[in-house]
């Protein structure tokens, strides 16, 4: 496979494995929920690198859908490059605003993608999809890297998003009217392989609907005509057909064939099924039922601005929201074109969907007006680093849930309803600080990152007991801890007999037991059916 190189790839294609892990830090007063969890829907403030990191221990492998709209690098959003690589040659562009003048614009915005592809990766279940907006900038250079990240062999489509209805007539060559929306699968169901991501069908709409407008009178419902001829030639679908009612033969068009064999079109013609004209003298169409077709419509790759809404309603749709100013965003997404995307995504009603480039919150609005029209109970989480993740991200959240009484759209102005949770990036959870005893992280973030990290499944958060020590079970073992986010307890406490003997009942599993210290033989802790971790030395990923 032909693959996509530059300046400084090979300082980052690994560097997302030493990216640390952050504490997540719960802000109840930015929050808009009665307890704040992970496990609620997410608006999350820092470095969205960090923060997807930090994500990992809650929800490796449990996103089914990922949109993200990242910077497509024009020269005029004057992003930075901000990740903190070992490389001299990348620590120099630290800081630095990357515009049109910059030589390396395009190595600087690949070196930012592709950690980030690399933990949403992570992050996707293994039947979840990630969409990708972009333009002509980066668009060729995204496909290579994505054909990487998640294997050419998992591409689904280049969507074509006509954004603008009207043209600029200062372009100085073509008017700029169309976005893409790059699609991959973490797994392409092809060929032997049987699992992975399934594309829902759209919904029928009433325009189309009406196209079946002739009664069969046989109970058999509406239908309209549709073509009896296929593209996919076999020389068994080609042979004449007779109109009863004129003795006429219909022979299909060159290179084309009937949709079925002479025996079965017999049938059909017999049955009624095949319509030859009001006045029964044309040549043989089929009767297309509309309850053959009700599960849905197959998506196209070109979805046009009276589909999925176009930008200047993205604009109007947030001057909606924020009435007393205008737009804060200039290139919005419309909430209709995420809410397509949702709804291929999955036909679930309780996926979550990631948005680490979240923006004005489009994502999260989207994910709460369809959870109000059908009753989901879809999850998002957002992640946005500016500063105006909590004045602009979640305050259009919360005005969303809460309703705009000024606002003429009525899910708007009644409110969609929900909760969420408002986290900031804390500390780095590293074991030097351990040693030295600063930034000491909670009790809840160090055993999410100690599960983690050694057995590599999700952290559940309410099963943890601090009175106990369990922190969770997992495939091959029940993990315990026993720690205090204070260096005095730590220096005086370890593992010894009697906390052995007091560990819950043993449930049949290998207990791994992370502790300061300890005072017991191996021969106890066999007894005990004990892996020994000490605190802060042994952490790491036991694979068995």
């Amino acid at each position: 496979m032909p693959t996509l190189h530059f300046k400084g790839k090979t300082f980052v294609q690994n560097h997302h494995l030493a990216v640390k892990y952050h504490q997540l830090v719960p802000r109840k007063d930015l929050s808009l929920t009665d307890k704040v969890s992970l496990h609620d829907n997410l608006i999350i403030q820092g470095d969205n690198l960090k923060a997807l990191k930090a994500l990992l221990p809650s929800y490796s492998g449990k996103i089914k859908c990922i949109y993200i709209d990242p910077p497509y690098n024009t020269g005029n959003e004057k992003w930075v490059y901000n990740d903190n690589v070992n490389s001299p040659m990348l620590k120099e562009w630290l800081g630095q605003v990357v515009d049109k003048e910059d030589l390396t614009r395009h190595d600087k915005w690949l070196c930012m993608m592709m950690p980030r592809l690399k933990l949403l990766r992570e992050l996707l279940s293994e039947d979840g999809v990630i969409f990708v907006s972009i333009d002509d900038d980066e668009q060729h250079r995204l496909r290579m890297l994505c054909d990487e990240v998640f294997g050419e062999q998992n591409f689904i489509s280049n969507i074509i998003w006509h954004k603008n209805y009207a043209s600029k007539n200062d372009a100085k060559y073509f008017s700029d009217s169309h976005d893409f929306i790059i699609c991959y699968a973490k797994n392409k169901i092809e060929g032997e392989v049987k699992t992975g991501w399934k594309r829902n069908l759209l919904s029928r709409t009433e325009k189309q609907d009406v196209l079946y407008k002739f009664d069969s009178n046989d109970g058999k419902g509406f239908w309209r005509p549709d073509n009896l001829t296929v593209k996919t030639y076999s020389v068994d679908y080609d042979y004449p057909i007779r109109n009863p009612n004129t003795e006429k033969f219909y022979n299909p068009t060159k290179g084309r064939c009937w949709i079925t064999n002479k025996t079965t079109m017999q049938k059909w013609i017999e049955d009624g099924r095949v319509f030859f004209g009001k006045d029964g003298k044309g040549a043989p169409q089929l009767k297309r039922y509309a309850n053959e077709v009700k599960q849905g419509i197959v998506p196209m790759t070109v979805w046009s601005y009276d589909e999925v809404g176009h930008t200047d309603e993205s604009r109007k749709e947030l001057k909606e929201i924020f009435s007393e100013s205008d737009s804060p965003f200039t290139t919005p997404k419309p909430s209709r074109l995420i809410k397509r995307i949702i709804q291929l995504a999955s036909n679930e009603k309780d996926i979550t969907v990631l948005d680490s480039f979240a923006g004005s919150g489009t994502t999260a609005h989207a994910v709460l007006e369809l959870n109000k029209e059908d009753g989901g109970n879809r999850k998002f989480i957002l992640v946005e680093q500016e500063d105006y993740a909590n004045t602009i991200t979640a305050e259009r959240v919360r005005r969303v849930i809460k309703g705009v009484k000024t606002a003429k759209n009525e899910n708007l102005k009644n409110g969609t309803g929900g909760t969420f949770s408002y986290f900031t990036l804390g500390e780095p959870i590293e074991m030097e600080s351990l040693l030295r005893g600063k930034n000491l992280p909670s009790f809840t973030e160090f055993a999410r990152y100690l599960f983690y990290t050694a057995t590599g499944e999700e952290f559940h958060e309410k099963n943890i007991s601090e009175k106990t020590g369990f922190i969770g079970e997992s495939k091959n073992y029940e993990a315990y801890l026993f720690y205090r986010p204070d260096l005095e307890w730590l220096k005086k406490n370890a593992l010894t007999l009697e906390l052995c003997k007091s560990l819950p009942k043993h449930k049949g599993k290998q207990r791994l037991v992370f502790a300061p210290a300890k005072y017991v033989d191996d021969i106890t802790l066999l007894e005990h059916r004990i892996d020994f971790c000490q605190l802060p030395y042994e952490i790491y990923r036991i694979q068995k």
